[in-house]
């Protein structure tokens, strides 16, 4: 009985099974549906007639409305008033926020952060107070928040860490004070200097470890790694080191280098790095084949290729070839051609070693230069930017023109960072140049020490500004002491005179001397002096000026010889002296990187007013090469003068030539002409200066990072020609007797100057000059 009806139940659920499926499924879309809907209800916009704030003490009630975004009568869900507890709460200012509505009013109920009472910091040493106070964004007098606290806790670490103090560690605490207010602490653990331990090359062989290093601005920590800054680690400077191997291998012909890598790794006692460059250095290529085409109708090539300096046989040198389009584009420019290109095409021959050269001249796009924009520039007045530019609004443009003028702007030296693109004008014809820089301070203030056997002692102050009232003008003065000399120099110069390539430059200084070593006068010596300065080819430029000098030799003793009494007895000598000096120099040019000439020729012509009649004549020509690898460098050098006397006038001491620091092995006016009667021989100086040095630098197979290179040299020459006044001055040797001096020195690069010791013998002299063997001089600048 109980089967049937279990049966009769079960076959009458199958039968309704359609229905019932389908009134359970309108069933939950209702169900849904009103929930839904129920949501929805719940969703809809709230209306507050106004907004209350609650709990703030010193922040302002409209301050922390604003932070919310809501205002009386703003139709608001939800989410948004989520958004607005969000944004509250994201302002840093409040410890704790909610938003409540009551009824048509909303209310914001906040917990300020505690005010800073003050902000210190704790353990730093090496930076003080006030430098650490000037990176934190975190002041006195704020509104405490953690999160700019951690903020500034990391600026700080970012500093030590340039610093090369890489494991230095800021933990920001705070200590409650009464009055919601709490002291603000940077507890600081600077740790110890990460240096880098090594640097090692992998796949140099045309150069040595030794000789790379001296590249880079990265330096290998060595003997004085505890003081010298440039030991410990910089990221920054890994890309400049990259850049630095590949100007270095391209300028000595190896145009496929590259630096496929540059690793850094921490030591297992993270206290250093080892700095691993991995290199291709490709095959040296020298220049092959020089030739020059013209693919403009009617211009012929010869014209172009008369300026090109570019030689077979030379090392490949892109800067060299640089050079070589911008004197044929000039020559176009000269011209009036207008936009015309000068590119090389290089052919290669691998097997060789050779590249052949193609100077192509076509005709370029038919652009102009729309505008010039600067921006960055607060200080420096665009005018001098602008003039780094030889083109002008309205000029054809000329690419190679604009790269040059950016490294114009960069070598000015007044900006941290400054880039120079170009992007299309307002037409299809024109281009805009835009120039960004970011200024640095460009004035200094120096403290420099001295030392040396001779001169003892010596300390200078300097004041510089190299970018005076933003206008490019340099001004400086600076004053400095040793045991026998007070100098005071002051200077001004003007690089864009009249708005033309060349520099006005004046000069005011005051010399006095108290010798008493090896003389036993003084000296005073004023000058004022004034000239124009232009460029008279790539390499040379001309100097004219006019100088007032006033001389005085005072407190000669009276043991001393007849002419310097007499000389005394003239008091200030006055010379009004128009001059020139021509200087050609190619050091540090980029065309030859290992070496280069300067040579010198100047003359001063006394007499146009004061009361000396004088022509003084110099001349200075020196040499130097890098050789055996470029691990040894050698010089020498020529340098005479000569002061001829008008119209029976004679020089006095202060003015005549004494050979001291030109030739080395004899103390400060040690040697030159004497009056051999006299009780006293002091050193009276000559009219005449011959000098000849030679000098070879070198490794001593210490680590290049120890800083320590050895020296040989052999300098040789003499001081002659003395005008006696009337013979007053008995028998004095001012003939010409040859000096020579051999020796040998130490170079040692420290954290307070370069080192220099010279061991010494002066094995040609007479027997009234005064020897020194042995000569220890250090320089430095704080």
């Amino acid at each position: 009985m109980k089967q049937n009806r279990a049966a009769a139940t079960q076959a009458a659920i199958e039968s309704t099974s359609p229905q019932f499926s389908f009134i359970t499924f309108v069933a939950t879309f209702i169900l849904l549906w009103l929930l839904a809907f129920s949501g929805l209800a719940r969703a809809q916009d709230y209306s507050f007639s106004s907004v209350r704030v609650v709990g703030n003490e010193h922040i302002d009630a409209s301050t922390v409305i604003r932070y919310a975004g809501i205002s009386a009568g703003q139709a608001v869900t939800e989410g948004q008033l989520n958004d607005a507890l969000q944004r509250v709460q994201d302002s840093g200012l409040f410890e704790t926020v909610s938003l409540d509505p009551q009824g048509s009013t909303l209310v914001v109920t906040v917990k300020e952060n505690p005010l800073i009472n003050v902000v210190s910091f704790e353990g730093n040493r090496r930076l003080e107070d006030d430098k650490l106070q000037e990176i934190v964004q975190s002041q006195s007098r704020q509104i405490y928040s953690p999160s700019r606290a951690e903020a500034d806790a990391q600026a700080l670490i970012d500093v030590y860490s340039s610093q090369g103090r890489m494991a230095a560690t800021v933990t920001p605490k705070i200590i409650k004070r009464d009055g919601n207010r709490v002291d603000l602490v940077f507890e600081v653990q600077e740790g110890k200097v990460t240096e880098v331990e090594r640097i090692a090359f992998v796949g140099n062989r045309a150069f040595s470890d030794r000789r790379l290093r001296q590249v880079l601005e990265t330096r290998q920590a060595g003997i004085l790694r505890s003081i010298i800054t440039k030991d410990t680690y910089a990221p920054e400077r890994i890309e400049f080191d990259k850049q630095a191997l590949r100007d270095f291998y391209a300028s000595r012909g190896y145009a496929d280098f590259e630096v496929l890598d540059a690793n850094v790794e921490m030591t297992n006692e993270r206290d250093g790095f080892f700095v691993t460059f991995t290199v291709r250095e490709g095959q040296q290529f020298r220049i092959g084949n020089v030739d020059t085409v013209s693919k403009v109708e009617g211009l012929s090539a010869d014209q172009f290729a008369q300026v090109n300096r570019l030689r077979s046989g030379v090392v490949y040198n892109p800067v060299i070839i640089d050079y070589n389009i911008q004197r044929m584009e000039n020559v176009a420019l000269q011209q009036g051609l207008n936009f015309i290109r000068v590119e090389p095409v290089v052919t290669r021959h691998e097997r060789e070693g050779l590249l052949d050269i193609t100077f192509t001249i076509s005709r370029g796009p038919k652009l102009f230069v729309e505008r010039i924009d600067i921006e960055g520039n607060t200080t420096t007045m665009d005018q001098v930017i602008r003039r780094q530019f030889r083109t002008a609004e309205g000029d054809p443009f000329n690419p190679r023109e604009i790269r040059q003028a950016a490294e114009r702007i960069k070598a000015l030296d007044f900006f941290s960072s400054s880039n120079v693109d170009t992007k299309p004008g307002s037409s299809a014809d024109q281009v805009i140049v835009d120039v960004n820089v970011e200024e640095k301070p460009t004035g200094s203030l120096t403290l420099g020490g001295t030392y040396s056997v001779s001169d003892g002692i010596g300390i200078s102050i300097g004041l510089q500004e190299t970018n005076f009232l933003g206008r490019g003008q340099s001004v400086g003065i600076t004053v400095g002491t040793t045991s026998d000399e007070t100098r005071v120099i002051g200077s001004f110069a003007e690089p864009a005179f009249l708005g033309q390539d060349m520099t006005f430059r004046t000069s005011v200084s005051y010399i006095e001397t108290n010798v008493g070593s090896n003389v036993a006068y003084d000296t005073t010596t004023g000058a004022l002096k004034f000239g124009l300065v232009f460029p008279t080819g790539e390499y040379s430029k001309f100097d004219v000026h006019y100088a007032y000098t006033k001389q005085e030799l005072r407190n000669v003793n009276s043991d001393s010889s007849l002419i310097l009494q007499t000389e005394e007895a003239l008091g200030w000598q006055n010379a009004s002296a128009p001059g020139y000096l021509y200087t050609y120099d190619t050091r540090d040019t980029g065309r030859d990187p290992l070496g280069g000439i300067v040579l010198r020729f100047g003359q001063d012509f006394a007499g146009l007013g004061g009361n000396v009649t004088s022509i003084t004549t110099n001349a200075y020509a020196g040499v130097e090469r890098k050789v055996f690898n470029e691990q040894v460098t050698l010089r020498a050098s020529v340098e005479g003068g000569i002061i001829s006397m008008l119209d029976d006038d004679t020089s006095i001491a202060p003015g005549r030539y004494f050979g001291t620091s030109r030739i080395r092995g004899f103390e400060n006016y040690g040697l030159g002409p004497r009056d051999l009667t006299a009780p006293n021989q002091d050193a009276l100086g000559g009219n005449m200066l011959a000098v000849a040095r030679i000098e070879a630098e070198f490794p001593i197979g210490l680590p290049a990072e120890y800083g320590i290179r050895g020296g040989l040299f052999l300098d040789t020459g003499s001081v002659w020609g003395l005008n006696d006044i009337n013979g007053s001055g008995g028998p004095v040797d001012d003939s010409f007797h040859l000096r020579a001096t051999i020796g040998a020195s130490i170079f040692l690069t420290t954290p307070i100057g370069p080192l220099r010791l010279n061991f010494m013998n002066a094995f040609i002299r007479e027997d009234y000059d005064i020897p020194m063997n042995f000569d220890l001089s250090v320089s430095t600048t704080f």
